[in-house]
């Protein structure tokens, strides 16, 4: 730090007729060589750039991480990627964005004012006369889309798997013909129902649940854990007899029940996970705190009058968080299995919702439509490997006894 004067102009005794220069200490932040140093903005700590080198080190789990990510990203905009509207249609000289926008049939030359089906062959008539712009989305179904034309009965082929035997069938039956019915990547269920589609949904769905529930059953985990560690004695004994308690109700059965009484649905099957979920972290947490509470520098600030929150949160709590986030990655991994078993049971999501645990149920009902099963298996196992090689990966990034070249 350099001390430099400024001249102002302020006024003073008078020498001459003009006023004297008054000396004001200019203090500007200079480096080594007296030049002024450049603001810094946000940098990493030393410690965090080694656990994010080491984290890069493990190949498998930085490339998952960035798969992981794409896909969920991707996933986040599904009503844009399948989508039985248009992103667009610009008609008479009005445009019309259906994804966003409900409109209602009497725009497209319809009278009963209900909302518009644009599937439906007498508005795209009505559209095609009119030389109406649309653009739509490269699947043009939506999770609870029933495809009207298929090749074949419900469960239908992938439409790139149809063979000439499957076409002519198709003509002869009164199918939809080869040539002229949309295109089903993976084919559709036995509802018939795209499966694509209800894959990129089903995908997003277990991803925010499980993402949610991990969160949310972190925070309570960690708060009860750094509780019993900090404050020990019968707290700790009490919270703990509670615990061994709750943990020996066989969860299963209580999920079965619970979710067959109440009305199955997203949040109704958060909270009800919730209620297990927690106790993971505990153990953890409060081990951490209980070896944390007695070092020197918490009992110097006991001694300084520092509250136990304070000294709990900001002072305990990062040394334990570097052992609990490490098993986030795998905590999340659980969730989404346990989600994915319990729509594989019927005890899930409501009817109709697109669920990976559905579509390995269907799989195991049509046996004859290995697609199904094939589809929900290889969803499921790509996003809980990616999971895992991420979970690995983080262990990396915190283990201080491991070092990379």
């Amino acid at each position: 730090m350099d001390v430099k004067t400024r001249v102002t102009g302020d006024a003073g005794p008078q020498i001459g007729g003009l006023p004297p220069p008054e000396l004001t200490p200019d203090i500007e932040p200079t480096g080594p060589l007296g030049v002024t140093a450049p603001p810094r903005g946000f940098e990493l700590s030393p410690i965090n750039k080694r656990r994010w080198r080491n984290f890069k080190a493990n190949r498998r789990g930085y490339w998952s991480l960035w798969i992981f990510l794409v896909l969920f990203t991707v996933t986040l905009f599904a009503e844009l990627i399948a989508n039985d509207k248009p992103l667009y249609i610009h008609v008479d000289g009005k445009n019309y964005f259906p994804v966003f926008v409900t409109y209602p049939d009497t725009d497209f030359g319809d009278v009963f004012g209900t909302p518009a089906d644009y599937l439906d062959p007498h508005l795209q008539s009505y559209l095609a006369e009119r030389h109406a712009t649309q653009i739509w989305p490269p699947i043009p179904f939506s999770y609870d889309t029933i495809v009207s034309r298929p090749p074949s009965p419900f469960p239908s082929k992938p439409t790139w798997l149809l063979s000439k035997n499957d076409c002519d069938f198709a003509a002869k039956s009164g199918y939809g013909q080869c040539g002229t019915i949309a295109y089903n990547w993976l084919g559709t269920d036995d509802v018939g129902r795209d499966v694509l589609a209800r894959l990129i949904y089903g995908f997003r769905i277990s991803v925010l649940f499980g993402l949610v529930l991990t969160i949310v059953s972190s925070i309570i985990g960690v708060i009860a854990g750094a509780v019993q560690g900090y404050f020990g004695g019968w707290t700790d004994l009490l919270f703990q007899r509670f615990i061994e308690i709750w943990t020996s109700v066989p969860e299963l059965y209580l999920l079965l029940i619970i979710s067959s009484v109440l009305v199955p649905g997203f949040f109704v099957l958060l909270g009800i996970l919730l209620l297990f979920s927690w106790v993971r972290l505990v153990g953890l947490v409060r081990a951490e705190f209980l070896r944390g509470r007695n070092f020197e520098y918490i009992m110097a600030a006991r001694a300084l009058g520092v509250s136990n929150a304070v000294i709990m949160f900001r002072h305990l709590l990062p040394n334990a968080m570097v052992a609990t986030l490490t098993f986030l990655p795998f905590i999340m991994s659980s969730s989404v299995m346990t989600l994915t078993a319990l729509d594989f049971l019927g005890f899930g999501l409501p009817p109709g919702s697109p669920s990976l645990g559905e579509l390995l149920s269907q799989g195991k009902n049509n046996v004859q439509a290995p697609w199904l099963g094939l589809t929900g298996f290889f969803a499921v196992a790509i996003m809980l490997s990616l999971l895992i090689f991420v979970g690995e990966a983080v262990r990396d990034a915190f283990d201080s006894r491991k070092t990379f070249a």
